[in-house]
C-alpha cells in the first residue's frame, strides 16, 4: 500500500519502511508524528480526497535532524564589480514510514471500581458541608445587613447632635447680640438726658444773669 502525504508545501509518495526527508519539523529525535493523507493506492483500488482521504493517516518515526549539501549562490553585476557569493545548507528531518491506516483515536480511560465505590461518600460528605455553608452564609448575610444599619444609626446620631450644636451656638449668639444692643441702647438714653440736664442748667444760669444786670441799670 502507498500513499500521498503533504508537507513542507511537497508532496512525497510513501508506503510502510521508507526513510524519507523533508523539510525541518518541531519534533524531537524519536518522537512519532502523522500526517493526512492526499490519496491511498493498495494495487487494486485508490482513494483521493477532497483534498484529504477521511479517517486515514500516515504515521512516521523522526530518526535524525540535518542539513543537507552546501549549494552556492553566486550574484554578479557585469561591467560595475558587483561580486556576491553565499552557501546554503537547507535543513531538513528525516523520518521512517511506520504505518498507514486508519487515524487512531484516544479513547477515555474506564473508571475504576475504587472510583465507583467512592462516588457515594462523596455525594453524603457533600449533603453533610451543605447546611455548614448555608448557616457561614446566613451569618454573613447578617452582619452585611447590621453594618450599614449600624453605620446609618451612627451617622444619624451625627447628624442630630451636630444640629443641636449649632442651634446652641445660635441661640447663644442671637441673646449675645441683643445684650449688647440693650447696653447700648442704654447708654445713648443716659447720654441724651445728660446732655439735656447740662442744656437747661445753662439757660437758666445764663436767664439768672440777665435779670441781675438788669436790676443793676
Amino acid at each position: 500500500m502507498k500513499a500521498i502525504i503533504e508537507t513542507g508545501s511537497k508532496q512525497y509518495t510513501v508506503a510502510v519502511g521508507d526513510k524519507i526527508r523533508v523539510e525541518k519539523l518541531a519534533v524531537k529525535t524519536g518522537e512519532t508524528v502523522e500526517f493526512p493523507v492526499l490519496a491511498v493506492m493498495d494495487g487494486k483500488a485508490s482513494k483521493l480526497g477532497p483534498p484529504h482521504v477521511a479517517g486515514t493517516s500516515v504515521t512516521a518515526k523522526s530518526l535524525v535532524d540535518g542539513k543537507g549539501k552546501k549549494v552556492i549562490v553566486f550574484k554578479y553585476k557585469p561591467k560595475i564589480g558587483y561580486r556576491n557569493k553565499r552557501g546554503h545548507r537547507q535543513p531538513y528531518t528525516e523520518l521512517e514510514i511506520i504505518s498507514i491506516g486508519a487515524v487512531v483515536k484516544a479513547k477515555a480511560a474506564p473508571a475504576s471500581e475504587t472510583a465507583v465505590s467512592e462516588a457515594p461518600k462523596a455525594v453524603e460528605t457533600a449533603e453533610k458541608k451543605a447546611p455548614a455553608v448555608e448557616k457561614t452564609t446566613a451569618a454573613k448575610s447578617t452582619a452585611t445587613a447590621a453594618k450599614p444599619a449600624a453605620a446609618k444609626s451612627t451617622a444619624t446620631a451625627a447628624k442630630t447632635t451636630a444640629a443641636k450644636t449649632t442651634t446652641a451656638a445660635k441661640a447663644a449668639t442671637t441673646t449675645a447680640a441683643k445684650k449688647t444692643t440693650t447696653a447700648a441702647k442704654s447708654a445713648d438714653s443716659e447720654k441724651k438726658t445728660t446732655t439735656a440736664k447740662s442744656t437747661a442748667t445753662k439757660t437758666t444760669t445764663a436767664k439768672k444773669t440777665t435779670a441781675a444786670e438788669t436790676k443793676e441799670s
